[in-house]
């Protein structure tokens, strides 16, 4: 019988797959050859995972860049809208001449 982890397909007691263990490389001392395989291995994982990455940055950075826009654009809109504010100033000049108007008048 060989022993577990050696290439079984499955644990024989268990009838589960094997499930890799996560090892610490400054700790326990492996070989140049396993060093090289534990570095292929996470750059195809990388490499796997890439356009998926790649398509959620571009997704995240067209909405934030659309919410920037957006922003922008109500800031442009809403102080073309202040005209209330000149209304205001031109109450308060006549309100300001008529005040003198008193002050100064019979």
């Amino acid at each position: 019988m060989a022993t577990p982890g050696a290439g079984d397909p499955l644990h024989a007691n268990s009838g589960k797959a094997p499930v890799a263990q996560r090892i610490d490389p400054t700790r326990e001392k492996l070989t140049p050859e396993q060093l090289q395989f534990m570095r292929q291995v996470q750059l195809a994982q990388w490499q796997k995972s890439l356009p998926q990455r790649r398509t959620r940055n571009i997704v995240t950075g067209l909405g934030i860049g659309a919410l920037v826009l957006a922003i922008y654009g109500y800031t442009f809109y809403s102080v073309s809208q202040e005209r209330f504010l000149d209304e205001l100033e031109d109450e308060a000049k006549a309100a300001r001449a008529r005040a003198l108007a008193r002050a100064s008048g019979p």
